[in-house]
């Protein structure tokens, strides 16, 4: 992604030639597509009116520019924001990521247990989808979270594991037989738990994301909406409530008074005022502690 927006912000018209865009960035046509791919659905790019070329949006000019707050994807808030991006792009929603972080509500699953739900699952408009097509997507989903490991369970070294593998999203725990085949399988767990590389100010960006992409006529949602509502952070981050509580405790004072949580006996709701600006949220989560 960095690459993708170095070499865009020298050529709009990048992606339009295959060829030329193999040379800039030093990869096959694949891999092309992939950056491509992956850089629009994290929001960091976006095409051009004339449809002819893409630019860096400002999301991405803020994040991974030449001044940026983390040019080179070293701090591990850059990596829980595109994870967000991507679990929460509202134009073009992949599907494998809503279902499984948004609509799958027990801890653990196994691929075929996965694929079931899945396959259940799709909206009409998309029943045509082949098994295939919907199976690579959750090898996707999967591998984007795991380590790739050898025959005897170690990480092998010459693996290139997504980055996102450091998040701990989601872990191995152990194997059961499909019910169908009988066959042993691995099964994975979303690690729902306090996320201590998730700052408040994480938080406190995310959730206006939501708000403007989710809640955008409300001045006020509850604590539930936030915890575990499709597309929360709760939900997205896999968070325990304690720890949604725990961010909305502090929010006030990170947001200076722009979101606040209101809590009594019979009200838990989260306010947002007008003047909340997501940029603002950004640019203080890399502020030095």
């Amino acid at each position: 992604m960095p690459k993708a927006v170095s070499r865009l912000k020298r050529n709009p018209k990048l992606f339009s030639n295959e060829d030329e865009a193999m040379v800039s960035l030093g990869v096959g046509k694949n891999m092309v597509r992939s950056i491509r791919f992956w850089a629009e659905t994290a929001g960091i790019i976006e095409p051009l009116s004339d449809q002819k070329g893409y630019t860096v949006n400002r999301f991405g000019e803020e994040l991974l520019g030449h001044d940026g707050h983390d040019q080179f994807l070293e701090h591990p808030a850059t990596l829980w924001l595109l994870h967000w991006k991507i679990a929460t792009n509202p134009t073009a929603p992949i599907y494998q990521w809503v279902q499984m972080l948004n609509r799958w509500h027990r801890a653990e699953f196994t691929e075929g247990e996965a694929m079931a739900f899945l396959t259940k699952n799709l909206p009409g408009m998309s029943r045509t989808l082949s098994a295939r097509t919907n199976e690579d997507g959750l090898r996707v989903f999967i591998n984007t979270y795991i380590p790739t490991r050898g025959r005897k369970g170690e990480v092998a070294e010459d693996n290139l594991d997504s980055p996102f593998v450091e998040l701990g999203l989601l872990r191995r725990c152990g194997e059961r037989s499909d019910v169908k085949t009988g066959q042993r399988e691995p099964i994975y767990s979303f690690a729902v738990e306090d996320k201590p590389t998730i700052s408040t100010e994480l938080f406190a960006y995310c959730l206006n994301d939501f708000w403007l992409n989710e809640h955008a006529k409300e001045g006020t949602i509850s604590f539930g909406a936030v915890a575990v509502g499709e597309g929360s952070p709760g939900q997205v981050f896999k968070l325990p409530e304690a720890s949604v509580r725990h961010y909305l405790d502090q929010i006030k004072g990170v947001t200076q008074g722009a979101m606040t949580f209101e809590e009594s006996a019979s009200l838990q709701q989260v306010t947002r005022s007008e003047d909340a600006e997501s940029f603002d949220f950004l640019e203080k989560i890399y502020l030095p502690a």
